[in-house]
């Protein structure tokens, strides 16, 4: 595996629990702290969960050395993030106010998509 792939995974592990793990536990407080609004704490506490099983998957990554495995969890990891991006920007175009932090998330699903497909590319090149 590349060393970009080992450093997406574990950049991505960290952030995933660092933001996972609140939104599990305490979403109105964390995202308060943001200035983001909580829409539906079951879906925010689902994300956390989801967050979670992503970093889980990125450890398991980035210690494996199975070609294959890692493939399929680069397609997810880039299919999360390019779909999650893209939803981000859908609203962000529309010329309503959203907090700082909205914006912060978009571009660090935008620079991982990047990474990913990157990342493909390097794996079907090798």
């Amino acid at each position: 595996m590349s060393k970009l792939l080992k450093g997406a995974f574990l950049l991505q592990a960290v952030l995933a629990v660092l933001t996972g793990l609140p939104l599990l536990l305490a979403p109105g407080r964390f995202l308060g702290f943001f200035g983001w609004a909580p829409v539906e704490p079951l879906l925010d506490r689902l994300l956390g969960a989801a967050l979670l099983a992503m970093a889980w998957t990125s450890i398991f990554a980035f210690r494996t050395s199975n070609r294959s495995q890692v493939y399929i969890l680069v397609q997810m990891q880039l299919i999360f993030c390019g779909l999650g991006a893209l939803g981000f920007l859908r609203h962000l175009t529309t010329g309503a106010y959203y907090p700082p932090m909205v914006w912060v998330v978009f571009t660090v699903l935008a620079a991982f998509t990047v990474v990913w497909v990157v990342g493909l590319f390097q794996m079907r090149a090798t």
